[in-house]
């Protein structure tokens, strides 16, 4: 997912959830896919998950979706399994579910300043731990502002399942009025 430029995806690589090897947690629900209703006022864009705002460019809003699958669904054969252990490698339990305030703005701050050269001045207004049909997640409101333009608002949700983290991501411009309709739709987030 795009947010300002950055690739959510190398966000989470970043935040530990991926890019590395990650071994479900047991204790975790199996997810399969995340549902939620996008209102007619957002339509698709350019980029898989992507949906902007029917006025655009006069309304930035957006909304992002995308999920990362750590691969660990697959069951290792005997052979795999003896050739994990002998290389010596060490299991790396899956942390996603152990982000911290602290942890997601270091790496948002850093993931930003690498793409503008300079500090954006993201900052988070809020940091809670939800949950969503069962499922452990997040949402995480924060704020920033790239020279000369208005400040952003975003409100992430992130919902950790078994094998997948799902990110649902809302977007806008200061003066967007979009506030509610990202409400209605957050409300309708559902995993199964």
């Amino acid at each position: 997912m795009i947010i300002a430029g950055i690739s959510f995806a190398a966000v989470i690589g970043i935040l530990g959830m991926g890019h590395r090897s990650v071994y479900a947690r047991e204790d975790l629900k199996k997810a399969v896919q995340c549902s939620f209703v996008v209102s007619p006022e957002f339509v698709p864009g350019d980029e898989k998950g992507l949906f902007i705002n029917v006025n655009h460019p006069m309304e930035s809003s957006t909304i992002m979706y995308s999920y990362y699958d750590n691969g660990n669904e697959r069951a290792l054969t005997n052979r795999e399994k003896q050739e994990l252990e002998e290389s010596g490698q060490v299991q790396v339990v899956d942390a996603s579910r152990d982000l911290t305030s602290e942890i997601y703005l270091q790496t948002m701050k850093e993931a930003y300043l690498r793409e503008y050269g300079y500090d954006v001045g993201y900052e988070i207004a809020s940091f809670d731990e939800i949950s969503v049909d069962g499922y452990p997640g997040f949402k995480i409101e924060s704020s920033y502002q790239i020279r000369n333009d208005e400040k952003v608002h975003q409100t992430v949700y992130i919902i950790v399942s078994k094998y997948r983290t799902f990110t649902v991501a809302y977007q806008r411009a200061e003066d967007d009025d979009c506030a509610e309709l990202f409400e209605e739709s957050a409300q309708s987030i559902h995993l199964r």
